[in-house]
């Protein structure tokens, strides 16, 4: 019996670690379902974190190129306001130099040397001018020959206005040592045309020409067509490097230097060409535009030879013409 008691006793231990086996693998199978869940989840959450990180990394990424380029961007705007500074810095020293020249200059003018004694040296230059244009005036005087109707039409107040609805004086009307100038013969010869009129306007411009050639020094004037005096058969002559007349056509000085050419105009007819003549009339009635323009005076036509050159004298020797 106790023999029984000892075997069953002894089945039943073989038995429980049967059972506790049993139960540990039960128990260890929720563990393992448990560990993968818990596994898994975590491995989600890493992989969101990596994804999280890597788009962070971009954002780095972009935001350092960003900051390159603007750093790039903001050294060279750094370099161009230094320029700018520097150059800058010189103008303002080039300005106060100018500043301290023009205080210098005004303090001059201000002095005994300054803006009033020029204003006296060219009262007194101008003065001299008056006075040579009035010994040219009575070596070639000037004067209108028309009736007394003719008379309120040619004159001009003293100040220099010319009255409203006056007519310009015509070449007839202006005599220059007694002789007339006319344009009829420079623009049409014909068998008819009288070669006494011819020659008088020929001499009439040669008086114009030597005039002008007196005027232009003492205005302190180079005219811009020079001439060559010869009495009744001066030339005058234009620089024109495009003009290239035949030999015929020239007189025997064509050349002033290698570089430099003119043509020689005459001012008289006697067999030249009508055409070549009445260009060098207009040549010489452009000197006296310069000269008028100069005074400040327009010319009162392209033909009015005498009439400008009185009008010349007429401003130069005119009291306004020291003050202006």
């Amino acid at each position: 019996m106790e023999s029984f008691f000892c075997s069953e006793i002894s089945h039943r231990e073989e038995a429980k670690p049967a059972a506790e086996t049993r139960l540990s693998y039960s128990a260890g199978g929720q563990n393992f379902g448990q560990v993968s869940a818990e596994s898994l989840r975590r491995t989600n959450e890493l992989e969101e974190m990596r994804q999280r990180l890597e788009a962070r990394k971009l954002l780095v990424d972009k935001t350092s190129i960003a900051c390159k380029v603007t750093e790039q961007d903001v050294k060279e705007k750094e370099e161009n306001l230094s320029a700018e500074v520097r150059s800058l810095l010189v103008g303002g020293t080039t300005l106060s130099v100018a500043k301290s020249k023009l205080q210098e200059s005004n303090c001059q003018l201000e002095g005994e040397s300054g803006y009033a004694h020029l204003k006296i040296v060219t009262n007194k230059l101008r003065k001299r001018q008056q006075f040579m244009v009035s010994l040219v005036s009575f070596i070639y005087p000037l004067k209108i020959e028309a009736g007394p109707s003719q008379d309120q039409e040619l004159e001009s107040f003293p100040g220099g206005s010319r009255l409203v609805g006056t007519k310009p004086m015509s070449q007839g009307s202006v005599r220059i040592l007694g002789l007339p100038f006319s344009m009829a013969p420079f623009t049409k010869m014909s068998f008819f045309t009288d070669k006494k009129e011819v020659q008088k306007s020929a001499t009439a411009l040669g008086y114009v020409a030597h005039a002008v050639f007196l005027l232009a020094p003492y205005l302190g004037v180079p005219i811009r067509y020079p001439l060559r005096l010869g009495g009744s058969k001066t030339y005058i002559r234009d620089y024109a490097p495009y003009i290239e007349p035949s030999s015929s056509d020239i007189s025997p000085i064509s050349t002033l230097s290698q570089n430099t050419k003119f043509v020689e105009f005459p001012l008289f007819l006697d067999g030249q060409d009508t055409t070549r003549a009445a260009y060098a009339v207009f040549l010489l009635n452009k000197n006296i535009e310069q000269l008028l323009n100069f005074v400040g005076e327009n010319s009162l036509g392209p033909r009015q030879v005498l009439a400008n050159l009185k009008e010349l004298i007429r401003i130069i020797q005119s009291p306004n013409y020291i003050d202006s």
